[in-house]
């Protein structure tokens, strides 16, 4: 009897050990996998047009507001109006403070075939809005809904169909996908940041 409580008794350390550590991990190493988010030694990788990847159809769009930033929701990942710039791939200052950049060069949701790419951080700042911000990308589902709207309110509902994993220097993810109007959300890959975790939606309403 003795021996078992023992036992349990170094199995909880154990536990209560493994815990804190998995806690200081994301406290220490958020800004460690931060820092290798600006695209530098093999990190991050947000990708870097150097001309743009519009819609599809690119006849009579809509031009939308002057002011590019969208306004997203992620329901399932307990994101709510999270603000998010037009910015550059290497545009670090906007991935730090942002729950993530809307990246330029790429489509935006008012026009037609468009791909609408937003990378964030899956680690990111202690308190920025850019903390955790992705973490829970891999967590979305076939049919899960994704919300965003322009500067002017207007709103855009878009449903995941797809995710899967590329290599940082795959840009096909940035293009229009042929008869669909989609978005695209990136983050890093879990434990190296080596990869691009890709998740798409089709818009629906």
């Amino acid at each position: 009897m003795r021996v078992k409580s023992v036992i349990l008794s170094l199995v909880s350390l154990a536990m209560v050990g493994a815990g804190a550590a998995l806690i200081a991990s994301v406290f220490l190493f958020s800004g460690v996998g931060s820092d290798r988010a600006a695209g530098e030694g093999g990190g991050f990788n947000v990708p870097v047009l150097e001309e743009s990847n519009g819609p599809a159809d690119e006849g009579q769009q809509k031009t939308g507001p002057e002011d590019k930033t969208l306004v997203v929701s992620i329901p399932k990942m307990d994101v709510t109006d999270a603000s998010v710039p037009d910015a550059d791939g290497a545009d670090e200052e906007q991935l730090r403070k942002n729950l993530g950049i809307h990246l330029k060069g790429t489509g935006f949701p008012w026009e037609r075939g468009a791909n609408v790419y937003i990378a964030g951080h899956r680690l990111g700042f202690p308190g920025e809005e850019s903390f955790l911000a992705f973490y829970d990308l891999d967590a979305l589902e076939n049919g899960d809904e994704i919300t965003v709207a322009d500067a002017d309110g207007e709103e855009y509902t878009y449903r995941v169909f797809k995710e899967f994993v590329v290599a940082p220097t795959d840009l096909t993810v940035t293009q229009p996908v042929p008869g669909k109007d989609v978005l695209t959300l990136q983050t890093c890959t879990l434990p190296d940041y080596s990869q691009r975790l890709v998740v798409q939606a089709e818009k629906v309403a």
